[in-house]
Formats: structure tokens, sequence, C-alpha cells
């Protein structure tokens, strides 16, 4: 598994303990993200890294229960300083439907660090 497969399950741990127990920290969350982050989430309206930092401000602990299961993890191009990795992300909680996407992810490595830059979601039916 290479630093960037690493990363996306690293974050996707992160994520789940952070909206699902309210754990972490949130300089070292944050961190994962270069500041000119951009998402496009399933519904469509691109999220900066301004409204990253709003959203998970506001969701830290919100579903609870929430697990985060990445599979289908797949390296489609790399580059000396970045890659773009595709998966696929299954998100589960108590008495809810199941929530599956598509993801497609560019990162960075920035000295010894990864950053995300890209993230574009599509949800599966």
């Amino acid at each position: 598994m290479t630093p960037f497969e690493h990363d996306i399950i690293d974050l996707h741990i992160a994520l789940e303990n952070w909206l699902g127990k309210g754990e972490g920290d949130a300089d070292a969350l944050l961190a994962r993200f270069h500041p000119a982050f951009l998402m496009i989430p399933p519904g469509g309206t691109p999220l900066d890294y301004q409204a990253l930092i709003g959203f998970l401000e506001s969701q830290r602990g919100s579903r609870p229960g929430l697990t985060i299961v990445i599979d289908g993890l797949t390296t489609r191009q790399t580059w000396p300083q970045g890659a773009v990795l595709h998966y696929r992300e299954t998100q589960t909680r108590p008495e809810l439907p199941v929530n599956v996407r598509w993801s497609t992810a560019v990162l960075n490595q920035e000295g010894d660090r990864i950053t995300w830059r890209l993230l574009h979601e599509t949800a599966h039916p």
C-alpha cells in the first residue's frame, strides 16, 4: 500500500472518530487538507477549505455509531508530488440507511506531509 493509499484510510478513521465519537484534534484533522482544498459532494454544491472548517466544527460528534469502510481503493495515477486515487466509501449508522459513495481524490506530497487538494464524490445507489 502506498503512502497515499494509507492516507485515504487514515483520514477516514479520523473522520469516523470526529463525526461519530467527537474525538480527535481539530488542528491535526484540518492539517490534512490543503488551504486550496475543494470538495464536490454527491449533492453537487462545492465545499472549499473554509466551508470544510465550518462543517467539521459544527458536525463534531453529530453521527453517533458512525462506521466508515473504504474498499476498492486504487491509485489511478502518480507523479513525484502527488496522486489521483479512487475508492468506495460505505458509511453506516444504527437504524439509518447505508450511505455508499464512489470518490476520486487528488492528494499532494508536501515535504513529509500528504495533503488533500480535491475530493469528488458520487452517490452509489
